[in-house]
């Protein structure tokens, strides 16, 4: 098979009931209800009406979708897009007009360390003061 450095397109006029899995890059327009699930990048288009769970390394919603995300890296929900669902990324941006209804959680995947007793406690010394209130 003939490798292509392209965007793989589902058009407008495709509509899919089942599990979408894709290596790189995926453009959809269409109608999708299922799953989707890849290493790569998702384009939702303009046109696009999704109904699924999705879980990817990247996302760029412009259209519509119905369904909880989970990227590991970045979602972008662009100016007139609608999302429904609950996302979990580990950077979000989201432009003025989006719509967006659910839950959402940042974080960019390290585990988040406990501050132990040694990192919270203060010194008796005057270096640890603030200037404003040594004499």
């Amino acid at each position: 098979m003939a490798e292509h450095s392209g965007k793989d397109v589902l058009s407008s006029d495709v509509e899919i009931k089942g599990t979408i899995k894709f290596q790189k890059e995926l453009l959809i327009d269409g109608k999708v209800e299922g799953e989707i699930n890849s290493d790569g990048s998702l384009t939702v288009g303009e046109n696009a009406d999704i109904r699924a769970e999705i879980k990817t390394k990247a996302i760029t919603i412009y259209g519509k979708v119905q369904g909880n995300i989970a990227v590991s890296e970045r979602c972008e929900l662009k100016s007139k897009c609608v999302l429904q669902g609950d996302l979990k990324a580990a950077r979000l941006i989201i432009e003025e007009g989006a719509t967006f209804i659910g839950k959402s959680e940042v974080s960019s995947g390290m585990p988040v360390k406990a501050a132990s007793k040694a990192d919270v406690s203060r010194s008796n010394d005057e270096s640890a003061k603030p200037a404003f209130a040594r004499a």
